[in-house]
């Protein structure tokens, strides 16, 4: 029996479908949440809700929930805790509870569907696949396998999500990402596709971006930078995929203050560098952190620097210093300086 076949299998069960999406949803989270809403429709689940932490603020997740008209709804608790046997819950582009997401640890999760890495995945039923480059590639089978209706919105959906997830199929995409483009091609609106490549720019997504130009620091091939306090959390990443074209520039990885937290944002070209396993050396003990060799993020509470901020001294410099200290650590940017110390030819007196 295929993955398709035994997730209808399962959802056969069920009366209802609770979906949560991660923390902060973009279109790879939110395009295969309504992905598998069509796919429990089609099994008979009537009833279906997607619920979500955090905010939808980057300009082109926002366009994405507001031009798809995608029903959200905020997290509420009492749709993971105490259900009746006939109400599943489902996780998608995210597998554990309480690990970027606000389901309580220990939570009995019935559908795990994710292509990020991760550990101690349990549900009654789990796709995980670390080797393809989107989620919604691991939906957009299962919608042509079990021959889920295929209109105009979900197409959109859908490739919109694969397109943005690989950078235009130029980060982690497989064949399996092109195949799935290509029997959504046909169904998708290509106005709908371009509206969604281009929304408009806030004014302080373009701040906290130029501070982060500003502010970056470039030693060997790596680069770290950060946008001090923003309310713009989505311009962190945007930032990180701006600085990581940057000639010379293999990884960077840029950080800033949003709200009580600081959120950090990885990119690497670098064969050598896994950005995810290394955000999760540098901040595993202090917060959240983790993702893909090529991408990755983190989130450290402010809480952990009460201690270190005291009178006339700026947070701001002490969340710089800290951070910076544990990247250069992580990355062995002290001994790969101090090799190339070592590797240069001595000054003839």
């Amino acid at each position: 029996m295929s993955k398709a076949e035994s997730l209808r299998e399962l959802l056969v069960e069920g009366e209802e479908l609770t979906i949560v999406c991660h923390n902060n949803p973009d279109p790879d989270c939110l395009a295969s949440a309504i992905a598998l809403g069509r796919v429990a429709a089609a099994a008979g689940i009537d009833e279906r809700r997607i619920l979500y932490s955090g905010s939808v603020s980057h300009q082109q997740n926002r366009a994405f929930v507001n031009l798809l008209d995608v029903d959200l709804q905020p997290f509420d608790a009492e749709h993971v805790r105490d259900r009746p046997g006939e109400s599943l819950l489902a996780f998608v582009d995210h597998s554990v509870p309480g690990e970027n997401n606000e389901v309580p640890e220990g939570t009995h999760v019935d559908v795990v569907i994710d292509h990020h890495p991760a550990e101690g995945i349990e549900a009654r039923f789990v796709d995980h696949r670390e080797a393809v480059g989107a989620t919604a590639t691991i939906l957009t089978e299962y919608v042509l396998e079990l021959e889920v209706s295929l209109d105009a919105t979900l197409a959109t959906a859908l490739l919109f999500a694969i397109r943005r997830e690989t950078l235009g199929f130029l980060r982690g995409a497989t064949r399996a990402e092109y195949e799935a483009a290509g029997a959504l091609h046909d169904h998708a609106d290509r106005d709908l596709l371009r509206r969604l490549s281009t929304p408009s720019v806030s004014g302080a997504t373009v701040d906290a971006i130029a501070d982060a130009i500003d502010n970056r620091s470039v030693r060997s091939s790596v680069l770290i930078s950060h946008v001090g306090r923003t309310s713009e959390r989505d311009a962190i990443p945007q930032a990180a995929d701006y600085l990581a074209t940057l000639e010379g520039v293999e990884t960077a990885v840029v950080f800033g203050i949003v709200g009580d937290a600081i959120q950090l944002s990885g990119r690497s070209t670098d064969s050598r560098v896994h950005v995810g396993e290394v955000l999760r050396e540098a901040f595993g003990d202090v917060g959240s952190a983790g993702g893909h060799r090529e991408m990755a993020g983190g989130e450290i509470s402010l809480g952990i620097f009460a201690d270190a901020a005291t009178e006339g001294t700026d947070l701001v410099d002490i969340v710089e210093r800290v951070v910076t200290t544990r990247l250069a650590e992580a990355l062995n940017l002290a001994e790969e300086e101090g090799r190339a110390d070592e590797a240069a030819p001595a000054e003839e007196s």
